[in-house]
């Protein structure tokens, strides 16, 4: 079975700029979620399709997208987009920018309690 999804190819140098230019809480993620740190591969910034997603598994085929408050306007926009990867059998998953700060700030304390008791 091909696995292959099609994509822009015009689109890989702004994910080289996305890369390179992160947002916090997708640094944060990264952190978690890199080399392999849950048993699967993970690449971040991906182009899929016409769009880029934050973070992909292709062994999984799972998208993580990190919505920051632009996506709090965007709702349509972006279930037409989730819409069209589906159909190539993707699963989505969604965080808020404060989730993520959220989750690592009760994370990286739970762990310096840790270490008290």
């Amino acid at each position: 079975m091909n696995n292959f999804i099609p994509y822009n190819p015009k689109l890989r140098e702004f994910t080289r700029f996305l890369r390179n230019n992160s947002t916090f809480p997708e640094i944060l993620l990264w952190k978690e979620i890199k080399n392999k740190s849950l048993g699967v591969e993970f690449k971040r910034q991906v182009p899929i399709l016409e769009y880029i997603v934050d973070f992909y598994c292709q062994e999984l085929k799972l998208v993580i997208e990190i919505d920051g408050h632009i996506h709090d306007f965007r709702y349509v926009e972006d279930k037409n987009r989730q819409n069209q990867m589906e159909k190539y059998g993707l699963t989505f998953i969604r965080f808020s920018n404060e989730e993520l700060k959220r989750e690592n700030f009760i994370r990286y304390y739970s762990k310096k309690c840790f270490y008290f008791l």
